[in-house]
């Protein structure tokens, strides 16, 4: 009888605690779970938000191909002149004519006065734009400053009366998981809302320099872009952007903690200034960390210190690893090049790095960057926009290579997995003999053709792999 009261006694107190244990985590759960669960409906987020979105359309002139269309592309006629003659006068020496072309996108209005966030690819290089407010009303718009490199546009209508801001959230405290809505004008169809998650947070897609989306499983599609991805208590914490073409359930967004320092920006200045180190940088590998004698695993290596520049008057060196930019831990590439980049010029930007296995403290006074300067060196931050490392082309790589003696052009020497010159195609050893119809036989060549066109959205290069012969790919700039 004792042992069956002392088990009984055991057994009432394990209850107890299960039981605490139990209540504990549902409170836990319901505390800080609440943005996992399926809400119940999306329609009061979706009619608070709808009056802020609007519909964009854009219209803008499509340059004919001409002669450099015909260079890498063929002419249209071969090589058949008497087909060619049969052509009206004005096709003659113009086969490929200009012409109007006509897009659709969507914004959302960020203050009264007329002020609206949408994507730079849909209102780039437009001759008209065209602003649909929810309630029908029409408006002529103005850009009021862009931003090629985060796809980033801001632009402005007159005359609007009644509008209504949408409120702005804190993307860094998005969690994955979370129930996301996107609002926007997919195939024209204005208005559509649609709901999902958070898929994942950081994603780089190769469209540029400063890739840093937030995955979604919210139904995005063309016209969707540059409409708002709303979290459930009703901010904007992403800008719709992009998709992947032959996916489902595929869509990528803007983070709005990326945005907010460039629309302020472009609203008061019209165009973004970002800081500037002047080092080129990689990854740090146990290979190298083992070579250069480095115990600590994280941070960021430094390749280069390009003379003049603001790391090199700071004292910055080759093979420094650079462990934190003002407190804030650095571990990869792209860490380092956020945070310098979103730093304002001017800034003295305290650099807590390693150097020959001794901890060391600089400070370096950040300049202005000039977009295109990363490119004309052949180098930056962030290797170049394209994500591609060139070297001129000598007798010796080229007889290691497989090339002739003799052989001129600037061989390919990296390219950054998902970068632009990645996904054209372009691979290690390939030798680029031309940029956009023009010969460039060393490596500053190459980048001075590749800045030389601002307006120019992408770039052509023709170039030669082996025996194989020669090749022709496409990049956006």
């Amino acid at each position: 009888m004792k042992y069956l009261k002392i088990l009984g006694t055991f057994i009432g107190l394990t209850g107890m605690v299960c039981s605490l244990l139990l209540s504990n985590a549902a409170q836990t759960f319901a505390s800080s779970e609440n943005d996992f669960l399926i809400p119940g409906s999306f329609s009061g987020i979706a009619e608070a938000a709808k009056p802020s979105v609007v519909n964009i359309s854009t219209e803008k002139t499509v340059k004919g191909g001409g002669r450099v269309f015909e260079h890498f592309f063929g002419s249209p006629f071969g090589n058949d002149k008497n087909f060619e003659d049969m052509l009206p006068p004005f096709l003659k020496n113009n086969p490929n004519p200009d012409y109007k072309q006509q897009s659709l996108g969507s914004g959302f209005v960020i203050d009264e006065k007329g002020y609206i966030v949408t994507n730079n690819h849909v209102v780039e290089d437009a001759d008209k734009i065209k602003v649909k407010l929810a309630g029908g009303e029409e408006y002529d718009a103005e850009i009021v400053g862009r931003d090629p490199n985060t796809d980033l546009a801001l632009i402005k209508i007159s005359g609007a009366k009644s509008l209504k801001s949408l409120p702005l959230g804190d993307s860094d405290s998005l969690k994955v998981g979370s129930w996301v809505t996107a609002i926007g004008s997919p195939f024209g169809l204005e208005q559509t809302v649609t709901a999902g998650i958070v898929s994942a947070k950081g994603r780089t897609i190769g469209s540029g320099p400063y890739d840093d989306f937030i995955q979604t499983d919210a139904s995005i599609n063309p016209g969707n872009s540059g409409g708002p991805l709303i979290s459930m208590d009703g901010k904007v914490i992403g800008i719709n952007t992009a998709i992947i073409a032959r996916g489902q359930g595929i869509g990528f967004a803007i983070p709005i903690n990326l945005a907010k320092g460039i629309i302020d920006q472009l609203k008061e200045n019209g165009e973004v200034t970002r800081g500037w180190m002047g080092v080129g940088i990689q990854e740090l590998t146990p290979e190298l960390a083992e070579y250069y004698g480095i115990k600590k695993s994280k941070g960021v290596l430094v390749t280069q210190v390009y003379k003049g520049d603001p790391a090199d008057l700071g004292g910055i060196q080759p093979n420094d690893l650079i462990v934190t930019i003002d407190g804030k831990s650095v571990s990869t590439p792209k860490e380092l090049s956020m945070q310098i980049a979103n730093s304002p010029v001017g800034k003295n930007t305290k650099i807590d790095l390693i150097r020959n296995g001794k901890e060391k403290t600089v400070y370096v006074t950040l300049s202005k960057r000039k977009e295109g300067e990363m490119m004309a060196r052949g180098g930056s931050d962030t290797q170049n926009a394209f994500g591609l490392s060139v070297e001129t082309l000598k007798a010796e790589d080229a007889q290691q290579l497989g090339y002739a003696e003799n052989e001129t052009g600037v061989v390919v020497t990296a390219t950054e997995p998902g970068g632009k010159a990645d996904a054209a195609g372009l691979k290690r050893g390939d030798v680029i003999k031309e940029v956009n119809r023009v010969p460039v036989d060393n490596k500053e060549a190459f980048f001075t053709e590749v800045n030389r066109d601002k307006n120019r959205a992408t770039v052509k290069i023709l170039f030669k792999r082996g025996n194989y012969g020669f090749y022709v790919t496409e990049m956006k700039k």
